[in-house]
């Protein structure tokens, strides 16, 4: 199987992964095929992802908005023109507004070269991003699961996941976010596809309870 998911890649894997496991075969029979939440490559998706960080989708959304609309073209030459005071009277914070000014300068001296990130391997890159301020594990691993669709990762420390791999797994509530990704180990090498599915069980019974 090819380096980087598709929608056909995606489905075979979801396959894959119900045969394996049980829990995965309930979600799969509730759920479906989840969708694959590609993004593009680049800048724009960098910015977007540290806008998640630890906040609801509904409110990064919100900000990212009003940062597209605001900043034209969204560069990282002109968002370090603009500068920081600029990002936060967008409603970016204050320390989000500094990892972005971090990634543009990082783009502009060649620090960080995103277009090189389809030759390299996913610790690689993985490496690459988190040499940058502001840029964890968490947001690397969406970085390369969304934009890069690299089949096998799985981000630690994601709260949706994780809250869905205890009610499935039936894990303790505290359960650490080693445990759950000493289960994950499980769903090698598609775990970037098992992650999916739980996002999706995730945000379709959010839907539906609420």
């Amino acid at each position: 199987m090819s380096h980087y998911l598709n929608n056909d890649r995606l489905k075979k894997a979801v396959v894959h992964l119900t045969k394996k496991d049980k829990d995965l075969a309930r979600i799969f029979q509730s759920d479906g095929v989840p969708p694959l939440w590609a993004r593009r490559p680049g800048f724009n998706t960098l910015i977007k992802i540290i806008l998640e960080q630890q906040v609801s989708l509904a409110s990064a959304k919100a900000v990212y908005k009003r940062v597209t609309d605001s900043i034209n073209p969204l560069s990282s030459e002109h968002i370090e023109e603009l500068g920081d005071t600029y990002l936060r009277e967008l409603g970016v914070t204050r320390q989000k507004s500094s990892y972005i000014i971090n990634i543009a300068k990082a783009l502009i001296s060649g620090e960080l070269d995103l277009k090189s990130f389809n030759k390299l391997d996913d610790d690689s890159v993985r490496e690459n991003l988190m040499n940058i301020k502001g840029i964890g594990s968490w947001t690397a691993d969406i970085y390369l699961l969304m934009a890069l669709r690299r089949p096998d990762i799985w981000p630690s420390g994601d709260v949706a996941i994780e809250k869905t791999v205890r009610k499935f797994k039936r894990l303790r509530h505290n359960s650490t976010s080693k445990r759950i990704s000493k289960v994950a180990e499980q769903w090698r090498p598609f775990r970037s596809v098992a992650a999916r599915m739980l996002w999706h069980h995730y945000l379709t019974n959010n839907l539906r309870n609420s």
